[in-house]
């Protein structure tokens, strides 16, 4: 018997090593395959956008090539989710929002991940205000006339998200809320199928992060009449913000991060997290991020990671007060 016990507590530290020993070489060899950066909106919206910006910065400073995968529903938490049941090996990572990291797990009784301990913060890519986007034909001007028209006509105003529970959905039910507005909200699969129906007259009103509706505003297919953080963004100076707009209870921020499994070797989270912080760096990067209507992350890995705690809080509050629950 203690001849078996010694053999098996041997053959379990045997085991240990050589998969701590495993791990050391894979993370002192990382990158040595492709990586897969996984979307979980689809093309066409503002964390497409983002992904694909960073995929491309760290593409070239990996050595690597990294490719963005789109895998929408459910509000981002599906693609979200895959991530987070991945091998934490970091060849499989999420470019993740407000929505998929702060607002689901408040939303989502049977969410399959849990954003603090299913997932190890990389780095802030980014951030953007949020913009209130209208339907030229509702003939509204600015922020005051749209409030007037939705509440001259309580309850048939359509407001569009990119989904249930997203930043789309709660910022602007939160904008309801606190200017007692009554309006039908029209959930869709993602930023760019909202942003379609939008133009094409079938919803009336949007809040969006700006980097999917810039072109459409500059054809005249939307119109862009507020914008929701503390200043107005170099990519639309002509935009007011909220506070401008003379309503002064109301901003948000909306910001993009890069999340691994849990459980990544800490070398691995180090390596990617100072390559995204040199991309963020570059001219190009910083300059189409403000054409985009944003602006390029400056915390740190420690820095993010507190700062995500802080938002999963915050943003859990206000989801709790909608009284929103989902499926």
């Amino acid at each position: 018997m203690r001849i078996s016990t010694a053999l098996s507590r041997a053959a379990r530290y045997l085991l240990y090593m050589s998969c701590a020993f495993a791990t050391a070489v894979c993370a002192q060899t990382y990158p040595a395959k492709p990586i897969t950066l996984v979307v979980p909106f689809p093309p066409g919206g503002g964390s497409d956008m983002m992904g694909r910006l960073i995929a491309e910065g760290l593409t070239s400073r990996l050595d690597r090539q990294v490719v963005v995968e789109n895998r929408g529903g459910a509000g981002g938490s599906i693609g979200t989710g895959v991530v987070a049941g991945a091998a934490p090996d970091g060849y499989t990572l999420v470019l993740a929002s407000v929505s998929e990291i702060a607002i689901n797990p408040s939303l989502y009784p049977t969410l399959k991940y849990d954003t603090l301990k299913d997932l190890d913060p990389v780095a802030m890519v980014g951030t953007t205000p949020m913009v209130v986007a209208v339907n030229p034909a509702l003939q509204v001007n600015d922020l005051q006339q749209l409030v007037e028209l939705v509440r001259s006509q309580p309850g048939k105003v359509n407001v569009a998200s990119a989904g249930t529970g997203t930043i789309t959905h709660l910022s602007g039910d939160l904008f309801r809320s606190l200017n007692n507005l009554e309006w039908v909200h029209v959930p869709y699969k993602g930023t760019g199928p909202a942003l379609a129906d939008l133009t094409g007259d079938q919803v009336s009103v949007m809040f969006v992060p700006p980097p999917a509706t810039l072109g459409l505003a500059a054809s005249g297919r939307i119109k862009l009449i507020a914008v929701s953080g503390e200043a107005r963004i170099p990519a639309l100076p002509d935009v007011p913000t909220v506070t401008e707009s003379g309503i002064s209870n109301y901003t948000v921020n909306n910001w993009y991060g890069i999340f691994a499994p849990a459980g990544t070797p800490e070398s691995i989270l180090d390596t990617l997290s100072a390559a995204v912080a040199d991309a963020l760096k570059d001219k190009k990067v910083v300059e189409t991020m403000e054409k985009q209507g944003g602006q390029a992350g400056t915390l740190d890995r420690q820095q993010f990671s507190a700062y995500v705690a802080d938002e999963v809080a915050k943003w859990g509050k206000i989801a709790q007060q909608a009284g929103i629950k989902l499926q």
